[in-house]
């Protein structure tokens, strides 16, 4: 502990505070419970998605579609909403796997809200020669539809990465 101090400490003189500060501004987003997150538009629904951070989970970010179009791009431990018109929806993250268990079908109504928890699996597929290091890797995503009173808390405390 002392030597970071002494690093802080010697960066600081050297005038780079300003860069730390920028550093450590950029580096914490909000939690969305402390984001004034707007009603949802007359006419329209809200689906949300979020991320846990588990040590099996997956660190690549996830690419999350509804009806074949990127809505997102979600990190572990990120939450983020998107707006839309009423309607059914194929929800799927872009996905190594081709599991049909892996994505989820919704009808959407004017006023709803929606959670889905994006989870993956780390390493689902990996391989390489054995003094290969390291290797190669890729995770397996999964959608779940969660039901609301275990989602939003979930969705609070998790940084917020934007809605639309």
């Amino acid at each position: 502990m002392r030597t970071i101090l002494a690093l802080v400490r010697r960066l600081l003189q050297a005038g780079a505070g300003p860069v730390l500060l920028a550093m450590a501004a950029c580096s914490q987003l909000p939690a969305t419970a402390s984001v004034a997150v707007p009603a949802i538009p007359a006419g329209d629904a809200r689906a949300w998605f979020y991320r846990d951070e588990e040590p099996y989970e997956s660190q690549v970010p996830a690419g999350v579609r509804m009806n074949d179009t990127v809505v997102g791009e979600l990190e572990p431990r990120g939450a983020f909403y998107r707006d839309t018109a009423p309607g059914h929806y194929h929800v799927a993250v872009d996905n190594y796997v081709t599991d049909a268990s892996a994505a989820r079908d919704v009808d959407l109504v004017p006023g709803q809200q929606v959670y889905f928890k994006i989870v993956s699996l780390d390493d689902f597929i990996a391989g390489g020669d054995p003094n290969d290091n390291p290797g190669y890797s890729r995770p397996a995503f999964y959608v779940w539809l969660i039901p609301a009173a275990v989602a939003q808390g979930d969705v609070a405390r998790s940084p917020f990465y934007g809605g639309r």
